[in-house]
């Protein structure tokens, strides 16, 4: 039996929408190499805007995809305000 782990990834920004499926890419190479079961994001390096919620959404359905629970950790309150007015808060915190 192989162990399951919680990993540690970190975003940092600015990024772009080209960004995205790389960030992708590189959190399920993540979660495969470690049989990771929990993978917490740090985000405290991105910006409040649209392209920052689209990652965080992503990465959670990559996570998810993978079998791994998704815990964005350290975002800003002003990106967490933007989560929240786009009603995607309980869907990125669940």
């Amino acid at each position: 039996m192989t162990e399951q782990t919680t990993i540690s990834f970190v975003v940092r920004g600015p990024i772009a929408r080209p960004d995205l499926p790389g960030l992708c890419v590189r959190l399920r190479g993540e979660i495969t190499s470690h049989n990771a079961r929990c993978a917490l994001c740090e985000v405290g390096g991105l910006g409040a805007d649209a392209v920052a919620v689209d990652a965080l959404a992503r990465l959670r359905m990559t996570a998810r995809r993978c079998g791994c629970v998704f815990q964005p950790r350290g975002w800003s309150r002003k990106l967490g305000d933007l989560v929240a007015l786009m009603g995607l808060q309980e869907i990125l915190l669940d």
